[in-house]
């Protein structure tokens, strides 16, 4: 848990969420590649390539010959308030705001009244070309203030925020004009003129705790889905023999619909599965009998029944914190699960000794959909969409359950040591 916690603590971007994810992986022995180099794999090797610095795919060879590929999808971004490029906003010749745009579908009102602080990349200019360099202001920089109930009576029953006037942060004093770009120039160790691009975006400076009376809770900015993107990162470093081959994949972008080339419905996963094949001279047909035969977990939190609103919950499919691994079925497809993937993962959970629940939303409420469905459109193979419970998914401070943590990571873990064999369409040995 605590190891959770630190991770949470460190990833105050896309970018510092996936360089955790990389760093762990280095650590372990696994070796990088790069998808513009030639890749020679060996067996019984670990490897791992990135797309953007923000999407990352790793893998184990294993030793002998294997069946198919079972994978994991999470993802690595959350909502949040990108900064602009020209950021800098005069107000009355008293204040300096930054200008800010929204990046998914945040619960606004969770965003005022805390300090706030920014993170993100710099591109900058060098002898040879462009370089990338991750930044972090990592301090009390920054608020986007509420205004007064005095001044807008009706605050408490309702009111829709317009991200462009009243969602900016408050910067500095008119002092700091100017200053926020040599800010930047300073923590990217470069000079402000050698700037040539950045992807900064505000975070929350309000830490990851755990809490309730025997700390069976925990609270922290971007749960949805780094929960799920680090739990099923220790489930693969923890794998021991895998019979298939285990892949993990942590994507961007899935918040504003995965469409970037480093996001679940780019070419990102199938190009790496080429890729692979034919570093070991896997030919097409045996790669097809390969895919047919694999699994994915398409891991994105789900919604824990609400205390106060009970009511907005499925009576008959509410999960809890605290209660294990989140299986998650819509009728219409926004969800991957159906009645063999479900049957697939309870098989395997059953077998580990993992509790897991169902979810479905109310029939009169539509819900969100995630990764597996986008990734199926690229490598078409049976997946289920699971997740952990959460309440107030997409605030900046979301809320889970400390035993859930351990289930994901034994679940995960357990997923990782199985292989499906295809006997016939529906018919499916799991080893």
């Amino acid at each position: 848990m605590n190891k959770l916690i630190d991770r949470l603590n460190r990833s105050r971007s896309v970018f510092h969420a996936a360089n955790e994810i990389i760093t762990a992986l280095a650590d372990a022995g696994y070796t990088r590649l790069s998808e513009g180099c030639e890749w020679k794999l060996e067996k019984g090797r670990g490897y791992f390539v990135t797309r953007n610095l923000s999407s990352v795919i790793a893998f184990r060879v294993p030793e002998g010959d294997f069946g198919g590929f079972m994978l994991t999808a999470s993802h690595l971004d959350s909502p949040v308030f990108k900064i602009k490029e020209n950021a800098e906003i005069e107000v009355k010749g008293k204040y300096i705001q930054l200008d800010t745009e929204r990046y998914g579908g945040q619960i606004l009102l969770s965003w005022l009244d805390r300090p706030l602080s920014f993170a993100g990349r710099v591109a900058v200019r060098t002898d040879k070309g462009v370089e990338t360099r991750l930044i972090d202001e990592d301090k009390d920089s920054l608020v986007i203030p509420n205004v007064a109930i005095h001044m807008k009576r009706d605050l408490n029953d309702g009111v829709k925020y317009n991200p462009q006037t009243e969602l900016v942060p408050l910067y500095s004093d008119y002092s700091g004009k100017a200053s926020f770009k040599k800010r930047v120039a300073e923590l990217a160790g470069c000079d402000e003129k050698d700037i040539l691009g950045h992807d900064l975006y505000l975070y929350s400076r309000t830490p990851a705790t755990v809490w309730g009376r025997d700390g069976e809770y925990f609270s922290a900015g971007r749960l949805d889905d780094l929960e799920c993107a680090f739990t099923t990162l220790e489930g693969f470093l923890k794998c021991e023999s895998p019979k298939a081959m285990p892949v993990l994949c942590e994507f961007d972008n899935e918040e504003v619909g995965s469409t970037t080339k480093q996001g679940a419905d780019s070419t990102f996963l199938d190009d790496t599965l080429e890729r692979i094949a034919l570093a070991l001279k896997i030919g097409r047909e045996e790669m097809l009998r390969k895919i047919s035969a694999s699994f994915m977990l398409s891991c994105d939190n789900a919604h824990a029944c609400h205390p106060n609103h009970p009511e907005l919950s499925d009576s008959q499919n509410a999960v809890w914190m605290n209660e294990g691994i989140v299986i998650k079925e819509s009728a219409n497809q926004k969800y991957t699960s159906d009645a063999v993937s479900k049957a697939m993962l309870r098989f395997i959970l059953d077998k580990a000794q993992v509790p897991c629940q169902f979810f479905a939303n109310r029939s009169d409420m539509m819900g969100g959909g995630t990764l597996g469905n986008i990734s199926s459109r690229h490598v078409s193979i049976n997946t289920v969409d699971i997740g952990l419970a959460q309440l107030s998914m997409h605030s900046c401070y979301e809320t889970a359950g400390t035993k859930d943590v351990e289930y994901m990571i034994l679940g995960v873990k357990a997923f990782f040591e199985s292989a499906v064999t295809v006997n016939a369409d529906g018919d499916f040995t799991i080893a």
